[in-house]
């Protein structure tokens, strides 16, 4: 294999400058899915009671608690751009326990939704072609999805450069066709009034027209489809300026799918208006397909879901196969995890571990219940796990930058405030998604001994971190004796001036 100099990779052995802010953004806004995540979510949303024609003020009240969260991995990463992200700085700030458990939380939140990802990804590429024995065919389901996951492992096995190319074509085709469908959506309602059409309103987007619970029931599902902009934050140690792009893309990832999420879920209701969004709620996109584009255009859609499942399935094989490096780097996981390939600088055995994983988990789940129900209630508990991690991320900035804030106002506000308020709305979601799972009507599945699935799925997942990390901590001491326990950022953190000597090692005993 190539024999690669010191100068082109970083600490970890990751490659140095591969990847430029664009790639950033790119990454960071195609690991949320968008087609994706607007077929399965947005028909739901117009569903909850209250919400009805207010969805895209639902859309934008969840963008709230991201962006205020996008804030702290902006200015963690300033200080510390470690591809562990989040594991890495609650380490710092609240110590190598909670340090863990956080590692743990984002391992766990991606192998879930890999199982969706991939088997959206098999279906739509069924359908493209007309296949639709294979997309009802549990057997062709999983052969599908397993040569998804295989594809787009080997993807980022063999490089950076070769994924962020992959995803820049990927995410184009995605958002070309939701434009396209946007623009013809609108122009339609405005020119030949299609059945069912509503011409757009003012109040659609005030959140404040709506009760506290409908938005409440709004926000719980529509956090979901934000979630996986922090991807792009994960590639920091292969960006060019590291400490500053990623963690500004991370902000720009954010505004960028609030403007892409509203401007669909406006066309789509207004061209067929709620009751046929909430009769087609499992893929409006698809169902709207025929009807906006017509035949055999109607395919852009299915090509938009599928580039959108695909592209998320790689975004996050990606993220995750970084984090458990960087943990087997800072001595939290085996070294082999913190392997890299010397030709690819890539982290061969955690990106192959994480595709294994992935390839486990989605033939168990959909082998164990074909129709499905069960991968349902494993979205619905991703919630969990989603808001553990953004809502810690936004402590540790908190604790991590405790005496930088009292440097200036505009140190307090974006370091401290806002991701403090962050941390507390993740804290409110996290409570709602107990009480709302909690109940059987939320749910797809039957109760597993008293307990309904997306708690036993969610909270089961998040506990099981605690007797692994007894293991841990048994056979890897070192990482959690680390001292100082609730560490401080060096002085000029939050302004891009602290140097490299003056950052804490990764495990100091």
């Amino acid at each position: 294999m190539d024999a690669i100099s010191p100068a082109e990779t970083g600490a970890k052995g990751l490659k140095k400058d591969a990847l430029g802010f664009v790639s950033n953004v790119v990454i960071g806004v195609a690991s949320t899915a968008p087609a994706y995540s607007l077929a399965a979510t947005l028909g739901f949303i117009v569903a909850v009671g209250g919400v009805g024609l207010h969805a895209p003020a639902v859309l934008i009240a969840s963008f709230v608690p991201m962006l205020l969260i996008a804030f702290a991995y902006r200015y963690l990463n300033r200080a510390d751009p470690d591809c562990g992200t989040t594991f890495a700085w609650t380490t710092r700030g609240l110590g190598p326990h909670l340090g863990w458990i956080n590692g743990w939380a984002i391992f766990v939140a991606d192998v879930i939704v890999m199982a969706s990802l991939s088997v959206i990804a098999s279906q739509y590429t069924y359908l493209l072609f007309g296949w639709h024995h294979g997309a009802d065919s549990t057997t062709w389901i999983l052969i599908g999805a397993a040569v998804w996951i295989v594809l787009m492992t080997w993807i980022c096995y063999r490089g950076i450069e070769l994924s962020a190319r992959t995803q820049q074509v990927l995410l184009a085709t995605e958002v070309i066709v939701l434009v396209v469908f946007a623009i013809v959506a609108l122009a339609k309602t405005y020119t030949g009034s299609p059945a069912g059409s509503i011409h757009v309103a003012v109040s659609w987007f005030n959140p404040f027209g709506i009760s506290f619970t409908a938005l409440a029931d709004g926000v719980l599902l529509g956090l979901f489809i934000y979630w996986g902009w922090d991807a792009g934050v994960t590639v920091n140690e292969e960006s060019r300026d590291a400490s500053e792009g990623p963690g500004l893309s991370a902000v720009v990832s954010t505004l960028l799918l609030v403007l892409v999420y509203v401007v669909v879920a406006v066309s789509a209701q207004a061209y067929a208006g709620t009751g046929y969004l909430t009769k087609n709620s499992n893929d409006v996109l698809s169902a709207l397909g025929g009807r906006v584009f017509g035949s055999p255009w109607d395919k852009l859609l299915i090509l938009a879901v599928l580039t959108s499942a695909a592209a998320s399935t790689q975004t996050t094989i990606l993220p995750t196969a970084r984090t458990t490096l960087s943990m087997a780097r800072w001595g939290a996981l085996p070294e082999i995890f913190g392997r890299i390939h010397p030709r690819y600088m890539t982290p061969a055995f955690s990106t192959f571990a994480m595709g294994a994983v992935s390839v486990a988990w989605t033939v168990m789940i959909v082998a164990v219940d074909p129709a499905q129900n069960v991968l349902g209630d494993s979205i619905s508990a991703l919630g969990f796990a989603i808001a553990f991690y953004y809502g810690f991320t936004g402590l540790a900035s908190i604790v991590y930058f405790r005496r930088e804030l009292s440097r200036s106002v505009r140190n307090l506000v974006l370091a401290g405030l806002l991701p403090l308020a962050g941390f507390v709305l993740m804290a409110a979601v996290f409570v709602k998604a107990f009480r709302d799972y909690s109940q059987a009507g939320f749910n797809y599945s039957n109760p597993v001994l008293g307990i309904q699935l997306p708690i036993a799925i969610g909270i089961g997942s998040l506990l099981l971190s605690l007797p692994l990390m007894v293991v841990a901590m048994v056979w890897l001491p070192r990482f959690f004796r680390r001292r100082p326990y609730f560490e401080v950022s060096p002085v000029g953190a939050l302004e891009g001036m602290a140097t490299a000597d003056t950052v804490a090692p990764e495990a100091t005993v």
